[in-house]
């Protein structure tokens, strides 16, 4: 596997501000995700997600490990985020998931029925957040984070 910085075509505004930090290769990229012990041993003993893992709700996973890190309180965040999951998913998986996307922050640009038409539309939302140093600080440089929900849980889980 390569550790890389590759940029997401049009999501990206500058290879220095917006890019997806993460480890890929050809065919893979790594995901991060957080959960409580009963999701994540049941995903590792079932080698996928299964109960009481839930599609029912947006599942964010980001490639950047140290924002995973930060967002779980360095895995020390209860309840249920103290598991971290590393996950290798398709390259066209996560293509899939990019091409399906609608910007959280839509609404803010698009005005704020059009933004929400646009967001229930779409079954994955992208943001980028600042990413963070170990000191908590936020660095002058943004990482990805993906929700997943509706039929891109499906593919993700089923795929």
């Amino acid at each position: 596997m390569t550790k890389a910085r590759t940029s997401v075509g049009d999501l990206a505004r500058s290879s220095d501000f917006r890019e997806v930090r993460a480890t890929y290769d050809e065919a893979t990229i790594r995901v991060y995700q957080a959960y409580s012990d009963a999701i994540a041993e049941a995903a590792l003993a079932a080698g996928r997600f299964v109960a009481p893992f839930t599609r029912g709700r947006m599942t964010w996973i980001k490639p950047s490990f140290r924002w995973m890190m930060y967002r779980s309180g360095y895995a020390r965040k209860d309840p249920g985020q103290h598991r971290i999951l590393a996950i290798d998913m398709t390259r066209s998986g996560f293509e899939w998931a990019l091409r399906h996307s609608c910007l959280s922050d839509v609404a803010a640009r698009a005005g704020r029925d059009e933004g929400r038409r646009l967001l229930d539309a779409a079954p994955v939302r992208v943001q980028w957040d600042p990413e963070r140093d170990l000191a908590f600080r936020a660095l002058d440089h943004r990482s990805i984070q993906i929700g997943l929900s509706g039929a891109a849980v499906d593919r993700y889980v089923d795929e």
